[in-house]
């Protein structure tokens, strides 16, 4: 017997040398408020139904994380243009970043990230350091593919925005919520690593249930044959996280000006659309 747990172990050691890489392919998606009504009465279910299915496959994308102990990249694997809904001669268009163009680069070890990232053309190379989460363990197992996983859970404040127009007018709504982060990591792969800005397990996370968006793992490759090159991003504006918040907000604002000032709405139809974690 411990002849067979020193092989085990050495096989683990083998596996996890500083050599050691990997891949993992995650898949996303999003669920949706949406809320469209008339001046005249109910909504309009009908339209309602088919924007929100639109929606909702906007959201669903593919990510590869490559990654080795201590570093990774995380991009979306298709390039997709700005997401665009039209029905009933409504457009919405989804304010966000460069989707396929995107490069988030993690530094475990330095406990920083990189995020290159684009709005409108413009390249911004974001540099900050990793949140640090305050995981709780809570015990519970369940099984993802081969891989056994542990759940751990993290609670944020953040204020959430949704944005209403009627007529041309539009109003802007805040309020406080508390959203809930659940993790499934395996220590099977004992690196502390994540999709997204997620890390600080011990062992990579296959699963996460963010709010109203749900990331999960559908494959996963250790040790390919061909070796994975991990580059950090170094083009594009740099700024703090702080600072590029606050130029999405600036652009937000700006999006919805133009759209208010184009749409001039005749219908009297009034729309509200929140999209939160």
């Amino acid at each position: 017997m411990r002849n067979i747990t020193l092989l085990i172990l050495l096989l683990s050691a083998s596996m996890f040398s500083q050599n050691f890489q990997g891949k993992a392919i995650y898949k996303t998606h999003r669920k949706i408020d949406l809320k469209i009504d008339n001046k005249k009465g109910a909504p309009n279910s009908e339209m309602q139904k088919k924007m929100q299915a639109q929606l909702m496959k906007q959201f669903q994308q593919t990510y590869t994380l490559n990654f080795d102990k201590s570093k990774s990249t995380y991009k979306q694997n298709k390039k997709l243009s700005s997401p665009q809904v039209q029905t009933g001669g409504m457009q919405i268009q989804i304010m966000g970043n460069g989707g396929g163009t995107d490069v988030l680069y993690k530094n475990i070890k330095d406990k920083r990230y990189v995020n290159k990232t684009e709005i409108s053309g413009k390249r911004f190379l974001i540099k900050d350091k990793l949140e640090n989460f305050d995981w709780k363990m809570t015990g519970e197992t369940k099984n993802i593919g081969n891989y056994t996983c542990y759940k751990a859970t993290k609670t944020r404040k953040e204020t959430r925005t949704s944005m209403s127009m009627t007529d041309g007018e539009t109003e802007e709504k805040k309020e406080e919520i508390t959203i809930e982060t659940v993790a499934w990591y395996t220590p099977e792969i004992p690196i502390s690593n994540g999709p997204g800005q997620f890390w600080g397990l011990p062992g990579l996370i296959l699963e996460v249930q963010d709010g109203k968006q749900t990331i999960a793992c559908t494959e996963i490759v250790l040790n390919p044959s061909e070796k994975i090159e991990i580059k950090e991003p170094t083009k594009g504006k740099k700024v703090t996280q702080k600072e590029f918040d606050t130029v999405m907000d600036e652009h937000t604002k700006d999006m919805m000006e133009r759209f208010k000032n184009r749409r001039k709405s005749k219908d009297g139809n009034s729309f509200s659309i929140e999209i939160q974690g």
